[in-house]
Protein backbone atom coordinates (compact mmCIF):
# COMPACT_ATOMS: atom_id res chain seq x y z
CA UNK A 1 0.00 0.00 0.00
CA UNK A 2 2.85 2.36 0.84
CA UNK A 3 4.51 1.58 -2.52
CA UNK A 4 1.25 2.41 -4.35
CA UNK A 5 0.98 5.80 -2.56
CA UNK A 6 4.62 6.55 -3.38
CA UNK A 7 4.02 5.58 -7.01
CA UNK A 8 0.94 7.83 -7.23
CA UNK A 9 2.88 10.71 -5.65
CA UNK A 10 5.68 10.28 -8.20
CA UNK A 11 3.19 10.19 -11.08
CA UNK A 12 1.48 13.37 -9.84
CA UNK A 13 4.83 15.11 -9.38
CA UNK A 14 6.05 14.14 -12.85
CA UNK A 15 2.72 15.19 -14.41
CA UNK A 16 2.86 18.61 -12.72
CA UNK A 17 6.52 19.01 -13.70
CA UNK A 18 5.82 18.18 -17.35
CA UNK A 19 2.81 20.51 -17.42
CA UNK A 20 4.93 23.35 -16.03
CA UNK A 21 7.68 22.70 -18.56
CA UNK A 22 5.29 22.62 -21.50
CA UNK A 23 3.70 26.01 -20.89
CA UNK A 24 3.99 28.33 -23.85
CA UNK A 25 6.55 31.13 -23.67
CA UNK A 26 5.20 34.65 -23.38
CA UNK A 27 3.69 35.89 -26.64
CA UNK A 28 5.71 38.57 -28.39
CA UNK A 29 4.83 40.94 -31.20
CA UNK A 30 7.20 42.88 -33.38
CA UNK A 31 7.32 46.65 -32.97
CA UNK A 32 10.23 47.42 -35.30
CA UNK A 33 12.48 45.39 -37.60
CA UNK A 34 15.89 46.47 -38.86
CA UNK A 35 17.24 44.05 -41.50
CA UNK A 36 20.81 45.42 -41.16
CA UNK A 37 21.47 45.01 -44.88
CA UNK A 38 21.89 48.74 -45.53
CA UNK A 39 22.77 51.90 -43.58
CA UNK A 40 19.29 53.41 -43.75
CA UNK A 41 18.39 54.70 -40.30
CA UNK A 42 21.76 53.78 -38.78
CA UNK A 43 23.02 56.56 -36.50
CA UNK A 44 26.81 55.88 -36.34
CA UNK A 45 27.41 55.37 -40.05
CA UNK A 46 31.12 56.22 -39.87
CA UNK A 47 31.92 53.16 -37.72
CA UNK A 48 29.82 50.65 -39.64
CA UNK A 49 30.18 48.90 -42.98
CA UNK A 50 27.73 46.68 -44.82
CA UNK A 51 29.08 43.16 -45.24
CA UNK A 52 27.35 41.33 -48.09
CA UNK A 53 29.46 38.18 -47.55
CA UNK A 54 28.78 37.59 -43.84
CA UNK A 55 25.10 37.54 -42.96
CA UNK A 56 22.66 35.52 -40.88
CA UNK A 57 19.81 35.95 -43.36
CA UNK A 58 21.89 36.05 -46.55
CA UNK A 59 21.09 39.73 -47.28
CA UNK A 60 24.04 41.43 -45.61
CA UNK A 61 24.89 42.53 -42.08
CA UNK A 62 26.41 45.46 -40.24
CA UNK A 63 30.15 45.00 -39.56
CA UNK A 64 31.91 46.96 -36.83
CA UNK A 65 35.68 46.86 -36.24
CA UNK A 66 36.69 48.25 -32.85
CA UNK A 67 40.26 49.20 -31.98
CA UNK A 68 39.25 50.42 -28.51
CA UNK A 69 36.17 50.18 -26.26
CA UNK A 70 33.20 51.82 -27.95
CA UNK A 71 29.43 52.10 -27.93
CA UNK A 72 27.96 52.04 -31.42
CA UNK A 73 24.65 53.84 -31.79
CA UNK A 74 22.59 51.82 -34.24
CA UNK A 75 18.96 52.94 -34.28
CA UNK A 76 16.43 55.15 -32.51
CA UNK A 77 12.73 54.46 -32.63
CA UNK A 78 11.24 57.82 -31.75
CA UNK A 79 7.98 57.72 -29.82
CA UNK A 80 6.44 54.27 -29.51
CA UNK A 81 3.17 53.53 -27.78
CA UNK A 82 3.97 50.80 -25.26
CA UNK A 83 3.54 50.44 -21.51
CA UNK A 84 2.85 47.70 -18.98
CA UNK A 85 4.86 45.28 -21.10
CA UNK A 86 8.28 43.87 -21.75
CA UNK A 87 10.29 45.69 -24.42
CA UNK A 88 12.83 43.30 -25.97
CA UNK A 89 15.82 44.24 -28.15
CA UNK A 90 16.82 41.11 -30.12
CA UNK A 91 19.60 40.60 -32.63
CA UNK A 92 22.08 38.04 -33.88
CA UNK A 93 25.78 38.70 -33.25
CA UNK A 94 28.85 37.13 -34.79
CA UNK A 95 32.29 37.91 -33.37
CA UNK A 96 35.90 37.55 -34.40
CA UNK A 97 38.79 37.95 -31.97
CA UNK A 98 36.91 40.06 -29.42
CA UNK A 99 39.33 40.96 -26.65
CA UNK A 100 36.93 42.06 -23.94
CA UNK A 101 33.16 41.71 -24.35
CA UNK A 102 30.38 42.75 -26.71
CA UNK A 103 26.66 42.94 -25.96
CA UNK A 104 23.38 44.67 -26.82
CA UNK A 105 22.35 47.85 -25.00
CA UNK A 106 18.95 49.59 -25.04
CA UNK A 107 18.20 53.03 -23.61
CA UNK A 108 14.62 54.15 -22.91
CA UNK A 109 13.94 57.88 -22.59
CA UNK A 110 11.02 58.89 -20.38
CA UNK A 111 9.68 62.44 -20.36
CA UNK A 112 10.57 64.24 -17.12
CA UNK A 113 12.26 61.10 -15.69
CA UNK A 114 15.36 60.73 -17.86
CA UNK A 115 17.01 57.78 -19.58
CA UNK A 116 17.28 54.24 -18.27
CA UNK A 117 19.07 51.28 -19.82
CA UNK A 118 19.05 47.53 -20.19
CA UNK A 119 22.19 45.62 -21.15
CA UNK A 120 22.63 41.99 -22.18
CA UNK A 121 25.80 41.71 -20.07
CA UNK A 122 24.98 38.20 -18.80
CA UNK A 123 25.13 36.87 -22.36
CA UNK A 124 28.08 39.02 -23.50
CA UNK A 125 30.39 37.46 -26.09
CA UNK A 126 34.19 37.30 -26.10
CA UNK A 127 36.56 35.69 -28.57
CA UNK A 128 35.19 34.24 -31.80
CA UNK A 129 31.58 33.02 -32.16
CA UNK A 130 29.29 32.13 -35.03
CA UNK A 131 25.84 33.75 -35.14
CA UNK A 132 24.48 33.91 -31.60
CA UNK A 133 21.04 35.22 -30.61
CA UNK A 134 21.14 37.99 -28.01
CA UNK A 135 18.44 39.96 -26.24
CA UNK A 136 18.15 42.82 -23.78
CA UNK A 137 14.75 43.13 -22.05
CA UNK A 138 13.30 46.25 -20.44
CA UNK A 139 10.28 45.92 -18.14
CA UNK A 140 7.75 48.75 -18.44
CA UNK A 141 5.17 49.25 -15.72
CA UNK A 142 1.76 50.80 -16.29
CA UNK A 143 2.22 54.47 -17.13
CA UNK A 144 5.85 54.00 -18.23
CA UNK A 145 5.88 54.85 -21.92
CA UNK A 146 9.23 55.83 -23.47
CA UNK A 147 9.23 58.67 -25.97
CA UNK A 148 12.39 57.27 -27.59
CA UNK A 149 14.30 53.98 -27.55
CA UNK A 150 17.97 53.77 -28.54
CA UNK A 151 19.44 50.49 -29.74
CA UNK A 152 23.21 50.20 -29.32
CA UNK A 153 26.00 47.67 -29.57
CA UNK A 154 28.70 47.87 -26.90
CA UNK A 155 32.21 46.59 -27.55
CA UNK A 156 34.27 46.74 -24.34
CA UNK A 157 37.59 45.99 -25.96
CA UNK A 158 38.63 45.40 -29.54
CA UNK A 159 37.78 43.05 -32.39
CA UNK A 160 35.13 42.61 -35.07
CA UNK A 161 31.39 42.22 -34.55
CA UNK A 162 28.69 41.58 -37.12
CA UNK A 163 25.07 42.30 -36.18
CA UNK A 164 22.05 41.16 -38.17
CA UNK A 165 18.33 40.46 -37.87
CA UNK A 166 17.57 43.27 -35.38
CA UNK A 167 14.11 43.35 -33.80
CA UNK A 168 12.36 45.40 -31.18
CA UNK A 169 9.63 43.24 -29.68
CA UNK A 170 6.77 43.68 -27.23
CA UNK A 171 6.14 40.88 -24.77
CA UNK A 172 3.78 40.41 -21.87
CA UNK A 173 5.01 40.84 -18.33
CA UNK A 174 5.35 37.48 -16.62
Amino acid sequence: MRAIKLCISVIIFVSLFLAACSTKPAETTQIKYYPADNLEGVIAKSRIRIDQEVSKDGNGSLRIVATKPTTVRLYETGDIDIENAQLIYRAKLRTQNIKGQTYLEMWCDFPEKGEFFSRAVKSALSGTHDWTPQEAPFFLKKGENPNNVKLNLVINGEGTVWIDDIHLMKGSLK
